[in-house]
């Protein structure tokens, strides 16, 4: 069972956790919840002072969605993708993405083989539970759409044949300010395949003192113990799915959102129905990990901004008036009314 999440975080015998709990369904919510915590505990020994963009990062994973994390250099974009991958008893790959980069580097290529006379599939690091992908947009738009089909379909296909890669799969990548030099802008297309885009910023003093002082033992990525194997993921994946309800009105609300970004003025492209059903998703998760059984119109309005903004396109006039993606939505957020309490506590 699950319900000693610390025994795992040190096991037996010293390296790898237990085995994937077999759990009844009335412990699911608070097994999920023990997991979550735990795992958020584990990464922010690295990543000091950011406990929220930390539980964004794993609400992606238990939705099974990908993260983008953008930033200057310098304020943990790649510790935050590093813990989470050390967190996990999974395999993990990363990717450097630089302007030279190839699409086959990242998907892999067929050899032929003269001693059997046949072709000969090599993968590339895309097939692994957690790609990391460090500074996507300093790659070409050619390697960069490379990753569209696997992102959204959880496969490559290579001269014809397809490969499934495992599963669970998350792709976090990083990338700094598309205004900085060598840097390419993400196509829509991939943007959207995002669940969320979140920005780690700078700590405040104290954390950065802190760090900067080597408190907290001087935990590093190579020492933290491993929480949860790639089956523990995939079991509670299914546990946010199927035991936590969404009531009608807070999904119409989360619908509605979506669409008045497509409606406001200030945008030339709004997010399309990934970014409504990514809101129903993760908004299961952020439930999930408060041992809720259901959804709240809260869980839609914390996750609107890092879930829907990446998906906006501004309209010239707005760019020029410095209109940003986040005062599009905030305005919208506060034109839409949301469910009452009783509505949103049924069972959909």
């Amino acid at each position: 069972m699950w319900s000693t999440v610390t025994q795992l975080a040190t096991p037996a015998n010293g390296n790898q956790p237990a085995e994937a709990p077999q759990f009844h369904a009335g412990d699911a919510l608070r097994l999920f919840r023990e997991c979550f915590r735990a795992l958020g505990d584990n990464i922010e020994r690295v990543v000091v002072g950011k406990r929220d963009v930390v539980d964004l990062a794993l609400i992606a994973l238990f939705a099974e969605g990908h993260l983008l994390v953008e930033d200057v250099p310098g304020t943990g974009k790649t510790t935050l993708a590093r813990a989470i991958s050390a967190s996990i008893d999974a395999s993990w790959h990363r990717i450097q993405f630089t302007p030279d980069l190839l699409p086959s580097d990242i998907t892999g290529v067929s050899m032929f083989r003269q001693t059997t006379n046949t072709f000969e599939f090599l993968p590339g690091p895309v097939f692994a539970h957690v790609v990391i992908g460090d500074e996507i947009n300093r790659a070409s738009p050619k390697t960069q759409s490379a990753m569209l089909e696997v992102m959204e379909e959880g496969r490559i296909t290579v001269d014809g044949t397809t490969h499934e890669v495992p599963r669970p799969f998350i792709v976090i990548a990083t990338q700094n300010p598309v205004d900085m030099s060598g840097t390419y802008p993400l196509p829509e297309a991939q943007l959207d395949r995002f669940l969320m885009r979140v920005t780690v910023g700078y700590p405040d003093l104290a954390s950065e003192i802190a760090v900067a002082s080597g408190a907290g033992g001087g935990a590093t990525i190579e020492g933290l113990p491993v929480i949860a194997t790639a089956r523990h993921i995939q079991e509670f994946v299914q546990v946010a799915r199927h035991h936590v309800g969404a009531a009608q009105p807070v999904v119409d609300y989360a619908v509605r959102l979506a669409r008045a970004t497509r409606e406001n003025v200030h945008t030339r492209l709004g997010a399309g129905p990934r970014g409504s059903v990514a809101l129903v998703r993760a908004a299961r998760v952020r439930a999930a990990s408060q041992e809720r059984n259901h959804i709240l119109p809260e869980d839609v309005k914390a996750l609107a901004r890092p879930i829907l903004t990446h998906r906006l396109l501004l309209a010239p006039d707005a760019e020029l008036s410095g209109v940003t993606a986040a005062d599009v939505l905030d305005e919208i957020l506060d034109r839409v009314p949301a469910p009452q309490p009783t509505a949103a506590k049924g069972h959909g």
